[in-house]
């Protein structure tokens, strides 16, 4: 992304103008759903410091924004939580944690319905006849990349059956990708994700216990792991490829595409 950036700043400004609402919206989901099941849960420090909202600058990180941006990996603000407030203790503790995956995830199931219906009008029918509508919507097709990236515009202009759907089209996907991404993402078992707290909630009852101080210095851990190795993001990239053609396929089946 930064080489991008430096060898062409106006197709990547370009590119951005797409990614930007996507990352926006699915960072201020994740994070309003884990402060209002804390909420519904009996814990208002959310909703106290004007946390529990759809602003997006309320919960954005400018390191962890940037790095969304530029390096395809960050992390906002993160809700702040008092577990000691919840009626229910580590029940409500694991649906604060999987509040933020969950509306992520579901996020992702909506917008690629949408996709689906919106390529029925957006592409040439005789390619889909030809190809199938899956070589344009899979995030691992060549036809998927080529139209999520506007400079490639005039390259698939054939395959278009009403152009201007374009637009709409590449929000859709990337605010897909994203939501899928990090539903994927936050639900590695590794501190301070929230896959951590789901852990330690069902099969390890709680049993580690960490402070703010400790939570940070694995933050910084992590980053310092996906910035200096591909292992993180090769597995969540493949896993994201997997998720994705299951879910696609078994739409386009139950649709009869």
């Amino acid at each position: 992304m930064i080489q991008w950036l430096q060898e062409d700043p106006w197709g990547f400004l370009q590119f951005m103008l797409y990614r930007a609402p996507g990352v926006l919206m699915a960072i201020v989901i994740h994070e309003y759903a884990h402060g209002y099941v804390a909420y519904r849960c009996g814990d208002n420090t959310a909703k106290y410091m004007g946390r529990l909202s759809l602003n997006p600058l309320k919960h954005l990180d400018p390191l962890g924004t940037a790095a969304l941006f530029l390096l395809g990996f960050g992390w906002a603000k993160p809700v702040p939580v008092n577990p000691a407030n919840f009626r229910r203790g580590k029940r409500d503790d694991l649906f604060v944690s999987l509040a933020g995956v969950t509306v992520n995830f579901a996020a992702f199931l909506l917008t690629t319905m949408l996709t689906v219906l919106v390529g029925r009008f957006l592409y040439n029918p005789d390619f889909i006849r030809l190809a199938g509508i899956e070589s344009m919507l899979g995030f691992n097709q060549q036809g998927f990349i080529l139209q999520l990236y506007p400079q490639f515009a005039g390259d698939i202009a054939p395959l278009l059956a009403r152009p201007w759907l374009l637009h709409a089209q590449r929000l859709l996907l990337h605010f897909c990708m994203m939501n899928l991404g990090l539903a994927l993402f936050n639900l590695l078992p590794i501190p301070p994700l929230d896959g951590f707290h789901v852990l330690n909630d069902t099969l390890l009852r709680g049993r580690i216990v960490m402070g703010g101080r400790t939570f940070r210095l694995m933050q910084a851990a992590l980053i310092v792991i996906m910035l200096s190795t591909d292992v993180v993001s090769k597995f969540i990239g493949g896993a994201i490829y997997w998720v994705q053609e299951a879910v696609l396929s078994g739409m386009l089946f139950v649709l009869g595409m």
